[in-house]
């Protein structure tokens, strides 16, 4: 069984549209990443308590709180980004959703990620640490640019940071886009694959398309982890309009697409969801 959840400010900014639309598509959970044009750990408290009270309206709830964490240079001081990150632990725990999406440090342009493995770890167990003592689970998402955006570096902090709290949020259309096979980079980490974001990717037009139409083999993959016990999120993120290095977009249409082709493709391999 998998759970169908979105970032749906890729719907609108309005948090009303946004529940509106998922309701559409009979989707019952948000990964929040923004809301107002402002991102999760920027809204003030009267905010997060409407919105909390909105969702607990219309019977929705959080898969995660979809926040900016590791989304710095790793050459930029540490201590204030904890603080941030703090916050979405306390948000995490105020939504009820003990899970955060967090990433592993941009690399300077033109720099070996070696040269920087040691920083990155340090940082990547620290907040692991902190995440335990609170018990929220952190979701590491590769990214282009990042330390962990090829397999073998995700790997390698899952391994060296060895936590519980910390685990694999698998996302096809990234590793694609740095020239990853997703053979390679399934391979390696389908044993710590405990989040997976639904966006595809077209190697030829170099674009996001909806799950079954990219070289993303989305199906097989959830197919594998439900076959091997996955009772988690698969979550919308299908960037079909904008692609940006911190912000994507797809509007109301666009996402019915989105959403049903991804139902679609799990018809298509049996795998029950809801």
């Amino acid at each position: 069984m998998v759970h169908i959840s979105a970032f749906a400010d890729e719907i609108d900014p309005d948090p009303v549209v946004q529940l509106n639309v998922l309701a559409e598509h009979a989707i019952r959970h948000v990964e929040f990443r923004s809301i107002l044009g402002k991102n999760v750990l920027d809204l003030d408290d009267d905010d997060h308590a409407s919105f909390r009270a909105l969702m607990r309206d219309r019977g929705v709830t959080l898969s995660a709180i979809g926040s900016p964490i590791g989304k710095i240079a790793i050459t930029d001081p540490f201590e204030p980004h904890i603080e941030r990150f703090e916050k979405a632990l306390e948000l995490a725990l105020f939504y009820e959703a003990p899970r955060v999406r967090v990433f592993s440090f941009y690399i300077p342009q033109g720099d070996d990620p070696g040269n920087h493995r040691g920083e990155v770890i340090r940082r990547m167990a620290t907040l692991a640490e902190i995440a335990a003592e609170q018990g929220v689970t952190l979701f590491l998402e590769n990214e282009k640019g990042i330390y962990g955006d090829v397999a073998e570096r995700v790997l390698d902090i899952i391994e060296a940071v060895d936590s519980p709290a910390l685990g694999s949020a698998f996302d096809p259309a990234n590793f694609l886009e740095v020239g990853e096979s997703i053979e390679n980079a399934w391979n390696k980490l389908r044993e710590h694959v405990i989040h997976f974001h639904v966006k595809d990717y077209d190697t030829l037009t170099h674009k996001n398309v909806e799950a079954g139409l990219g070289a993303g083999e989305i199906a097989a993959l959830i197919a594998d982890l439900v076959a091997r016990g996955f009772d988690g999120f698969c979550t919308l993120e299908p960037h079909l309009i904008v692609a940006e290095k911190s912000y994507g977009f797809t509007g109301p249409d666009r996402f019915g697409d989105a959403a049903r082709a991804l139902k679609g493709e799990l018809d298509r391999v049996g795998v029950a969801y809801r």
